[in-house]
C-alpha cells in the first residue's frame, strides 16, 4: 500500500477495519476486495432501496463496484479513528458491525504474513484470501480460507490478543 511507503509495516488491520466500517454503513455484502497499485477495488452486492420501482419485493440487490485510492482510504482511517473516540446519544461508543470486526481480524492475520498485496473474497461471512508472498524465487500466491466459525472465533479472541477484557462473541448477522 502506497500510504505506508517508508513506514515500518503495512497496517492492513487498520486499513481493512476502516473499509469494513464503510461496508457496514453502506449495507454492501458478498464482497470482493482487490489491492491495486494506488488503492483497492471493491465489488459487492448492495441493497437498492429505490421505492419508485414496481416490484413485489421492496428491496432490490444490485452489484456495485468502487475504487478507493490511497488518499480516500487514509480519510476512512481518520474517520474511523475519530468515530471510535466518540459516544452516541446513549453515552456508549458506536457499535462496530460485522465487516469492521471481521476485516480487522483478517487484517491482523495479513499483517503477520507480510504479503506484497492481497485479494479477498467473502460470501456468507466466510472468506478466502489470496496473498502475494515474496520468496527467494520472486513471488507466489498463497491461499487462506476462513469459515464463518473461524471469523467469529477470531473476533471473540481479539480483545485478549490486545490485552483487553474479553468480549462476548460478535453475532454474525
Amino acid at each position: 500500500m502506497r500510504i505506508y511507503d517508508g513506514a515500518p509495516r503495512q497496517n492492513y488491520q487498520e486499513v481493512l477495519r476502516s473499509i469494513g466500517a464503510h461496508l457496514d454503513r453502506s449495507g454492501m455484502r458478498e464482497v470482493l476486495l482487490v489491492e491495486v497499485t494506488d488503492g483497492f477495488i471493491l465489488q459487492g452486492l448492495k441493497p437498492d432501496m429505490d421505492e419508485s420501482k414496481w416490484s413485489e419485493a421492496p428491496v432490490h440487490i444490485a452489484k456495485e463496484s468502487l475504487s478507493f485510492l490511497d488518499e480516500e482510504i487514509a480519510g476512512f482511517m481518520e474517520d474511523a479513528l475519530a468515530r471510535r473516540g466518540t459516544t452516541g446519544p446513549d453515552g456508549e461508543p458506536p457499535a462496530a458491525g460485522f465487516y469492521e470486526h471481521a476485516l480487522r481480524v483478517l487484517g491482523s492475520y495479513i499483517d503477520q504474513q507480510k504479503p506484497l498485496d492481497i485479494f479477498l473474497l467473502e460470501q456468507e461471512h466466510s472468506f478466502v484470501l489470496r496473498l502475494l508472498m515474496p520468496n527467494r524465487g520472486g513471488s507466489r500466491h498463497v491461499l487462506a480460507e476462513f469459515t464463518r466459525d473461524d471469523i467469529e472465533a477470531m473476533i471473540a479472541n481479539g480483545p485478549s490478543l490486545r490485552g483487553e477484557a474479553a468480549a462476548e462473541p460478535h453475532p454474525a448477522g
